[in-house]
């Protein structure tokens, strides 16, 4: 039987970036990857903030970064567009696929294992260790390990296995490249409102010609009369009766993904012998949907955490519970303020929607974003906006969305 002192189920961003920490802290490590290629297939819209990429310990590249964007065009359904400036680069759009086997070469220059065509069936605690059953290559295999990191995406198995539950919800999300003509390629594009039920919609321009153009959707937003409409549904409808997108999309698809987002974090991310990290562990932006940044702070403690366990010879509930602590010290307040943010814009209808953002654009407010608007951390935006200092008209505006959130 194989025993490695920590075993990693997931090479993604978050897998890699767990494994590494793991081995940079002396432990004998192994990433187990379900599929046959590191970064395929994509589930993801590989816009990352530049604190996501710092974050996993690179720096951007030409190797991965397609475009680089600093704001975003907000488009309610009435038309009218909310225009919001970071002026200077806010994300990048990236390869995901040659992003994420940048970090998994990270992992493996630190010595650490990689097992591909590798699926998880089964985890059982035997003798103070986890025993993984893996069908590798078609082949049935059993390993050992003293601490499984569990990075396995929105449905992970370890969570499951080890029973922590789900997360709070899941949204449905697709995605194409298409052909489409960018007004602006360093301005990504939103669209909130009834055209993408309970999130938004998205246009994410990988040069002026081509864009990603995606969707998520709260199943539970959907109107009843429309229960049967799918995520495809909904961004067929949208690439083709959206007039602002119909008029620019130049038709047929170059690429399309579809996955779930994950919403709202396990409970407790941690069991006797397993950590759990990432869209696994529901580590994600409530406000945006992305996971990488909080999933690299997260699988970075996870890492540590499991090699000191390895060290001391315990890898008991109670000393793996650290790393839920730390995690939650760094990011818990963040995610619950983006919850509640999620919450709040997902209970609107049409017409709130459209006067909040027309309240919003003016040169005072569209300032106040600028100077401390961030992708990571919107508590220090909605902060900045509902300051006593701020003006009366501020707080009109947010007066509402201050009950919901504070």
């Amino acid at each position: 039987m194989t025993e490695y002192d920590v075993i990693v189920v997931g090479a993604g961003p978050i897998g890699s970036t767990a494994a590494r920490y793991a081995a940079m802290h002396g432990a004998r490590t192994l990433m187990l990857e379900d599929h046959a290629f590191i970064g395929s297939p994509v589930g993801c819209t590989g816009l990352l903030s530049t604190r996501a990429v710092g974050e996993c310990d690179v720096e951007p590249s030409e190797d991965f970064v397609l475009n680089s964007v600093r704001g975003a065009f907000v488009h309610p359904m009435n038309g009218e567009c909310l225009p919001i400036d970071g002026r200077k680069t806010k994300a990048y759009v990236v390869s995901r696929k040659l992003f994420d086997r940048r970090l998994a070469a990270m992992a493996l220059e630190e010595d650490v294992d990689l097992w591909l065509n590798a699926r998880v069936n089964g985890i059982e605690r035997a003798d103070g260790k986890q025993r993984v059953s893996v069908i590798r290559k078609g082949m049935p295999e059993t390993l050992e390990a003293k601490v499984v990191i569990g990075a396995d995406g929105v449905r992970s198995k370890v969570a499951k296995m080890a029973g922590l539950g789900k997360v709070s919800k899941v949204l449905s999300g697709i995605q194409a490249e298409v052909p489409y003509r960018s007004d602006n390629a360093d301005f990504v594009e939103l669209f909130v409102g009834s055209q993408a039920p309970g999130f938004f919609a998205w246009a994410v321009p990988v040069n002026e010609n081509i864009s990603r153009i995606g969707i998520a959707i709260d199943p539970v937003s959907v109107p009843k009369s429309q229960k049967d409409v799918t995520a495809y549904h909904v961004l067929e409808n949208l690439l083709t009766k959206n007039s602002h997108i119909a008029s620019r999309y130049g038709g047929g698809k170059l690429d399309l993904v579809m996955g779930g987002i994950p919403l709202g974090p396990l409970e407790k991310t941690y069991s006797e012998g397993i950590l759990i990290a990432g869209d696994a562990a529901g580590q994600v932006k409530p406000t945006s949907g992305g996971g990488i940044y909080t999933g690299a702070v997260c699988a970075k403690i996870a890492g540590e955490v499991a090699a000191r366990a390895v060290a001391n010879g315990d890898n008991s509930a109670n000393f793996l519970s650290e790393y839920d602590r730390r995690w939650r010290a760094k990011i818990g307040k963040e995610l619950a303020m983006g919850m509640r943010i999620h919450r709040f814009v997902s209970g609107l209808g049409d017409n709130e929607l459209n006067e909040l953002i027309g309240s919003m654009n003016n040169l005072t407010i569209l300032d106040t974003i600028t100077r401390y608007g961030d992708m990571d951390h919107p508590s220090i935006l909605i902060k900045k906006m509902l300051h006593p200092s701020r003006s009366m008209h501020m707080l009109k505006v947010f007066r509402a969305f201050a009950k919901a959130v504070i």
